[in-house]
């Protein structure tokens, strides 16, 4: 990357601590008193992640919006929601396919809050009819499923999260099976609390490594709904 503007060198101890003391001020007056802090220390360093995170996830769905783009904005949307809160505390960016109804497609995401952050891929909000088709699809090829998802035994990054349907679908199917079946939504995540990682150049590797790791996974819920692959 010629641009060092762009390079992105980790987040600041000033991201957390602007994060932490938003959760405390959610207010326009503090706000705008601090907004060069957030452009500094948040908004520009997730920007420059997504930059960085770019050319290859392109590699993996050259569909997907990348870039600045997919950083989410601070400023909250308070007209449908209980909380009226005017801004995030938990901020993230979002690689998806550009869709109305991108909630009920699979996409990469790296979220970051005042005392954490995690990374992964999976659904946002899987409708049933998708979670139904996903059950389908296993059904119809178990031993293609059990191949594509054997890597998750093997890792020790990522852990499958998703609310569970308390009725037993298939009480005939392997336990590795039924921990990916029984889901009412499913993604792939890793939590992790605040470390070095956080405030360093390497992250960008490790965030690749890991989606680089569940991309065969991501073009088979791709293809769950009819999503060609390019």
């Amino acid at each position: 990357m010629n641009n060092k503007e762009q390079r992105f060198e980790g987040f600041y101890p000033e991201t957390l601590k602007f994060l932490s003391d938003l959760r405390e001020n959610n207010n326009k007056e503090w706000f705008e008193k601090h907004k060069q802090g957030y452009q500094k220390y948040l908004q520009e360093p997730l920007q420059n992640l997504a930059m960085n995170l770019s050319e290859y996830m392109l590699a993996i769905d050259p569909l997907l919006v990348v870039g600045p783009k997919a950083v989410s904005r601070i400023y909250r949307d308070a007209r449908f929601s209980d909380n009226k809160s005017h801004y995030k505390t938990t901020m993230w960016l979002t690689l998806r396919r550009p869709r109305q109804d991108w909630m009920d497609a699979p996409a990469y995401f790296f979220e970051i809050a005042p005392s954490s952050y995690r990374y992964g891929m999976g659904f946002y909000k899987a409708s049933p009819d998708t979670m139904h088709k996903f059950r389908e699809v296993i059904d119809e090829a178990p031993e293609e499923f059990r191949k594509l998802t054997s890597f998750y035994a093997k890792q020790r990054v990522f852990g499958i999260e998703g609310e569970k349907y308390k009725k037993i679908f298939d009480e005939t199917k392997p336990k590795e099976i039924q921990d990916w079946y029984q889901r009412r939504n499913l993604y792939l995540v890793c939590n992790r609390q605040i470390d070095g990682q956080l405030f360093s150049g390497e992250l960008v590797e490790n965030l690749l490594s890991g989606f680089d790791t569940v991309a065969p996974f991501y073009h088979y819920l791709l293809k769950l709904k009819g999503h060609k692959l390019v």
